[in-house]
């Protein structure tokens, strides 16, 4: 079986820059296409950014004119910045018939570590992506999921709220989706738990659950999945 190699590329106070992250992405994609490079997971934290995916639509976008990065990912309009954990796995998938139970696996990760680490019990919401809390007054989103699939092989990825501040949020519809809200780890927990802190088990359970996923050679065409 194949073995997943992580790097991280910075933490608070060391943001990455989305763009900068999102050229490194296509230069590790184009590596791991030509065979220069293995399936690589990179663990980070961006600088404040509002990112539109290819669904995005007018309405989504920040009320007050905000800035966004149109990008290449599936999905609509999100936000990331201090305190949110991002995760690209970039995968070179043995099969694209795979890339459903592969956005399954980055959900169950999540999930996992949410449930065994800080007893915060996360589920997905059908018709809906990424991971939420529900039970309450409405459906909280801690986790959203992006990503883009070029050739067999992987890119953008999940996105988990961990010390961040909500407000970005209220400025936007997340994810296109109207009526529900968004949380976070900490505000959970009423404690500071940084994406550093989270950032190795996600790593290491990703580790563990993603080789399966890996190994193929067959070029297959661009496909979106829309998070």
């Amino acid at each position: 079986m194949s073995v997943l190699h992580t790097r991280y590329l910075g933490f608070d106070p060391e943001l990455v820059d989305y763009l900068q992250a999102w050229e490194y992405q296509r230069q590790l994609h184009e590596q791991i296409l030509d065979g220069r490079a293995e399936s690589t997971l990179l663990m980070l934290e961006h600088a404040d950014v509002y990112t539109a995916g290819r669904r995005t639509e007018p309405q989504d976008r920040p009320k007050d004119g905000t800035d966004v990065v149109d990008v290449d990912r599936g999905g609509k309009l999100t936000w990331h910045g201090r305190g949110q954990l991002v995760g690209y796995p970039i995968l070179h998938l043995r099969d694209r018939s795979l890339v459903k139970d592969y956005v399954c696996t980055l959900e169950n990760v999540i999930i996992t570590v949410l449930a065994a680490d800080y007893g915060i019990h996360g589920q997905r919401v059908e018709g809906r992506s990424g991971v939420w809390l529900t039970g309450g007054p409405v459906d909280k989103k801690i986790a959203a999921i992006g990503i883009r699939i070029h050739r067999s092989v992987t890119m953008h990825g999940f996105a988990l709220n961990c010390s961040n501040d909500l407000a970005p949020f209220g400025n936007i519809i997340p994810c296109g989706i109207s009526g529900v809200g968004t949380t976070s780890i900490s505000a959970e927990l009423g404690r500071v738990i940084t994406p550093e802190q989270v950032g190795g088990r996600i790593a290491e359970e990703l580790q563990a659950a993603l080789p399966r996923y890996l190994n193929s050679t067959v070029p297959a065409p661009t496909e979106e999945v829309s998070q």
